[in-house]
């Protein structure tokens, strides 16, 4: 599933090529994506203008004057700025045509993504529960260790909740806790402050390092260009169970920590 280097990666890319573009036709082909795609979503984008674009955990908010498409990439979507000439596939779902000639095509083969339209200032219930973006000067270790009091889950799963933070998905989970040297498996709420000081300075790291890098490629996603992204090659646990740690050599083990492949090392991480 794409995380969020992946998301902010496609957010940069394709934000220079749709901001201030008027919008001529907007094509859905398949409305039944994770959830419908909002009836009425052509009618009220044609003639908008997208004055931004943000991301909002996962999502992608493309704002215009009187209101927002939401869009989430589910486990395999993609968007893609192409000339308006260059004819859909079969998993190309919608289109947004522009003045200039170009269109942002979304592409989804598993569609377990989502398209929404939210008029004027309306939020989504999709958006109402989430906590802090982990690269806001709002998130540290405080803000993890206060709401850690007392959580016997393993911190690895309470820094995947996106009620704590968001955007921390498997990938990042297993290399911010290598790098801040905190066991997956260890209870939250029997960490210390200095250690969630380092847990949160390790995932603003990763998180940074991984969207310079232009995110980390999965079997069904690549960047809004068409091309890999490289972060890949500079995971050190995730994907390595069994291989020797960077650090130490000890061979790293792999479990399952909420139904979720997790790898780390039993010398480094304590």
């Amino acid at each position: 599933m794409p995380e969020l280097p992946e998301v902010e990666t496609t957010r940069r890319g394709i934000e220079p090529h749709v901001v201030g573009q008027p919008i001529q036709h907007v094509h859905v082909r398949q409305p039944m994506l994770r959830w419908p795609v909002t009836d009425g979503l052509a009618q009220a984008l044609t003639g908008k203008v997208i004055r931004r674009v943000i991301r909002r955990a996962k999502y992608l908010l493309f704002e215009t004057y009187d209101g927002r498409m939401m869009v989430h990439l589910g486990m395999s979507g993609s968007l893609r700025v192409l000339p308006r000439e260059v004819a859909p596939e079969a998993h190309d779902h919608l289109d947004i045509v522009f003045a200039n000639g170009t269109l942002l095509r979304y592409r989804d083969p598993r569609r377990f993504g989502s398209v929404f339209w939210l008029p004027g200032e309306e939020s989504h219930v999709l958006l109402a529960s989430l906590g802090p973006e982990p690269l806001d000067d709002g998130f540290d270790g405080e803000h993890l260790y206060r709401l850690a009091h007392r959580r016997k889950t393993a911190v690895k799963t309470f820094i995947m909740t996106n009620e704590i933070v968001v955007g921390v998905g498997n990938i990042y989970a297993n290399e911010a806790l290598f790098d801040a040297g905190i066991s997956p498996v260890r209870q939250a709420g029997r960490i210390s402050r200095d250690r969630y000081d380092a847990l949160a300075t390790a995932i603003k790291d990763v998180l940074s390092r991984a969207i310079l890098a232009g995110g980390t490629t999965l079997r069904d996603f690549v960047r809004e260009d068409g091309q890999p992204g490289y972060f890949r090659h500079d995971l050190r646990v995730y994907g390595r169970g069994g291989e020797d740690c960077v650090r130490c050599n000890t061979p790293l083990r792999e479990v399952r920590v909420g139904q979720r492949s997790t790898v780390y090392c039993a010398t480094c991480q304590r």
